[in-house]
């Protein structure tokens, strides 16, 4: 059987392009270990009106990706055609996102460094990254100097009531969420206008992940060690 998955009509032809982006895409972070096994989950957006979504199907190990190992959703998460596989069990969080202006596609990981951080800095709601110059990787940075918080949400099986909370987020005036979010124990989500930019904000948030994970861990062995004489 053609490795084909199958469509309605409201689905462009692009569909296929962006099941072979995201194949692309669960490769490299498998390689670089942000997604093991079938952690971790992506999708992009297809259609803005019908809303449609090409997501991940759940329980899919992402070095190996089939093209048939991907679903399409519409607004409320309902598959938009036959299919014996079922989407993410975290497709609420990616329609919350997906459905911002702008946002064209969400990746979410599960990296070591992200997933520590997430727990040290929970009791805080989040943490500040600045100063460093990879920042500028973020779409729209233009200094080294910018401040980036990443909140970090409780985990919950109850996504729905999550996807609520990223939603009032969102939206608000003072703690707006731009790039990305982490959950606790759990994983980074984050976005952009395209495949290729939430790409890059992966790559450059968990680059900083692991700068601030490994200074803290040098600040703590130094802050043990004898004077030299």
């Amino acid at each position: 059987m053609a490795d084909v998955i199958p469509i309605d009509d409201a689905v462009p032809p692009t569909v296929h392009a962006g099941v072979e982006a995201l194949r692309d895409v669960a490769a490299l972070f498998w390689q670089q270990g942000w997604s093991r096994g079938t952690s971790s989950n992506y999708s992009i957006v297809l259609n803005r009106d019908p809303f449609r979504l090409l997501l991940t199907a759940s329980g899919k190990d992402k070095r190996r990706l089939r093209a048939t190992d991907f679903v399409v959703v519409d607004e409320a998460g309902r598959l938009v055609a036959a299919s014996e596989e079922r989407p993410s069990a975290e497709t609420g969080l990616h329609l919350v996102l997906a459905k911002q202006p702008g946002v064209g596609s969400v990746l979410h990981t599960h990296s070591v460094w992200g997933t520590l951080l997430s727990e040290l800095y929970a009791p805080a709601g989040g943490f500040r990254i600045e100063g460093y110059e990879m920042l500028k990787g973020l779409t729209g940075v233009r200094t080294h100097e910018h401040r980036e918080w990443v909140p970090i949400f409780p985990n919950t099986q109850d996504i729905p009531s999550l996807a609520r909370d990223i939603a009032k987020r969102l939206i608000d005036p003072v703690h707006t969420m731009t790039y990305g979010f982490l959950i606790r124990g759990h994983g980074l989500y984050t976005w952009g206008r395209d495949v290729e930019e939430a790409r890059q904000h992966v790559e450059i948030f968990e680059f900083l992940f692991e700068v601030v994970a490994r200074r803290l861990s040098l600040e703590a062995a130094f802050s043990v060690l004898p004077l030299s004489t």
